[in-house]
């Protein structure tokens, strides 16, 4: 079973939307590579290790999955249909800006891909270290277009109102669940 965390919803809804969805997959794309290298490489160890930049990380991502949360929120009040919102949604430079600030101001992003992949990779010598890497690109990139494709074969369903009521539901269900594990173990010490 894989989770969908905010990145993965974005990227399903700009695929349903057909709002720029293969570049933001491509952005995702990307992005996901560059920090499984980084991870890959050693840095993964020491963003595990400061706590500084752990506590700033899930205090800011918090935030803005919150926002982002009750963006979804309020969109799944008004209600929307694919008539509605048709092919027209924002701009290429808004939607990959927003895909940027989903994907760099997700902590979870920063653990699955340098902390995770990071460690896992670190158990292997150093030539088998970068192959396992590149195996992660490859599935973060089938995964990346899986979304965005996979968005457009749902994209029927989101013809009727209450389709777009479920998933945005969903959405802020998920974002505000995130939100809340990243910051929930600091009030339970």
């Amino acid at each position: 079973m894989v989770a969908i965390g905010a990145q993965n919803a974005f990227v399903l809804t700009q695929g349903v939307r057909r709002n720029h969805h293969l570049a933001v997959a491509a952005l995702c794309i990307l992005c996901d590579g560059l920090l499984i290298g980084l991870g890959v490489t050693g840095v993964g160890t020491l963003v595990a290790t400061n706590p500084t930049l752990g506590l700033f990380a899930a205090w800011g991502g918090a935030a803005f999955l919150a926002w982002y949360g009750f963006t979804a929120l309020r969109a799944a009040v008004r209600g929307g249909s694919m008539d509605a919102q048709g092919n027209a949604g924002k701009g290429l430079k808004h939607t990959l800006m927003l895909t940027l600030a989903v994907t760099l101001l997700n902590p979870h992003v920063y653990l699955d891909t340098i902390v995770l992949m990071g460690s896992i990779s670190g158990q292997f010598p150093t030539p088998a270290r970068y192959v396992f890497g590149l195996g992660a690109f490859a599935a973060s990139t089938a995964w990346f277009l899986c979304l965005s494709l996979g968005g457009q074969i749902l994209a029927p369903l989101f013809r009727r109102e209450i389709t777009w009521r479920i998933l945005d539901g969903a959405v802020c269900l998920t974002m505000w669940t995130i939100a809340a594990s990243l910051v929930g173990p600091m009030f339970a010490s």
